[in-house]
Order: structure tokens, then sequence, then C-alpha cells
């Protein structure tokens, strides 16, 4: 007779999230095997410190934020590396995008990345993974009003970028929030 691990509950909502912690973590690097392994650290340590999970609290959040404080973890260690800082190698690796979905994938992540890491952070926290702003403002760290104040900066920044009239295109958080699952799909598809 067998048993069952009195975590398998969690550990099967944990693998719920994995696909939004891609998204996430593509959002955070644009390498799809950095993010990979953004992730792949996210989970080892959401595992092995599982124990300390409070029931009863939002376990997606959680996650979310145990993957951003490995990114800026990291981030702080790889700044005295020098990498191919200017994408210059990575661009002549890459080939011409031969559908439309793909330059206009291509242009969202440039668009996106030009974004401040904070505003990146709230409108793929809010729009894309549809946390409240409660919830990303307690991943972030940061007041309610301070996130609002992101996305709200973040989503006009993102449609001069993209040149989108903010108000027809970009009216809300829903319109946001399709346009981002639409690319989040794409990107966690890379």
């Amino acid at each position: 007779m067998s048993t069952r691990d009195p975590h398998s509950a969690l550990h099967d909502q944990i693998v719920e999230v994995i696909p939004n912690l891609r998204a996430f973590a593509r959002s955070l690097v644009s390498n799809p095997a950095q993010a990979d392994d953004l992730v792949q650290g996210a989970l080892m340590r959401a595992l092995s410190n599982l124990d300390k999970f409070e029931e009863g609290t939002n376990l997606r959040a959680w996650m979310f934020t145990i993957l951003r404080n490995l990114f800026y973890s990291e981030l702080r260690k790889r700044k005295r590396e020098v990498e191919d800082a200017d994408g210059g190698y990575a661009a002549t690796l890459s080939t011409q995008p031969n559908q439309i979905a793909s330059l206009e994938l291509k242009d969202f992540r440039k668009a996106l990345a030009k974004l401040p890491e904070e505003q990146r952070e709230a409108l793929i926290l809010i729009g894309a993974s549809g946390f409240s702003y409660e919830d990303a403002a307690n991943i972030c760290g940061c007041a309610i009003g301070t996130m609002k104040s992101r996305v709200n900066r973040g989503r006009n920044r993102l449609a001069d970028l993209l040149q989108i009239d903010p108000a027809s295109d970009l009216a809300g958080d829903q319109a946001m929030a399709s346009m981002l699952e639409n690319k989040q799909a794409l990107l966690a598809g890379c």
C-alpha cells in the first residue's frame, strides 16, 4: 500500500504554473535557453523550500516571486561579465522572419525590451499573467499605487513604441491583456 506525498497536490499546482513562469522568464531574458534555466532554478528553489510555503496563500504569486528574485540575483552576479553586450554577435546568428506574425513578435519584443524593467514586469504580471494589482505589487515588493503607475506608464510607452493609439487600441487592462496574451503565447512557443 502506497501513501501519497502530502506535497503532491502542491507539486501538481506548481506544474500548472510552469507555462506562465516560462512566459514571465522570457519577458525578463530574451534567450529561450536562459529563460528555461531561470524557470528550472525557480522550480528547484520552490520544491526545496516547499515546507516554507504557507497553505492558503497564492502559490502562483509565490512562484513568480521566487523566479523574479532569482532573476535579480543572477543579474547582480552577471554585472561583472562581458557577454555580447550590444547583441551584435547574436544578431548575426538570427535569420530574417518570413511571416508577418514573426515580424510583429520581433517588433513587440524590441518594444518590450526598451521599457524599464519595472514597467515591463508590471505589464507582464498584470496584462499577460493575469495577476491582480495587489498580487503583482506583493510580487514586486511595492505599493499597489506604484504598480498601477508602472502599468499605466508601461502601457503608454509600449503604445508609443508600437505606434498604437492608446485611446482606442490599449484602452484598458483587458485590451492590454489580450495583446500581451497573444504575444505571451508566441513567446512561450519559441
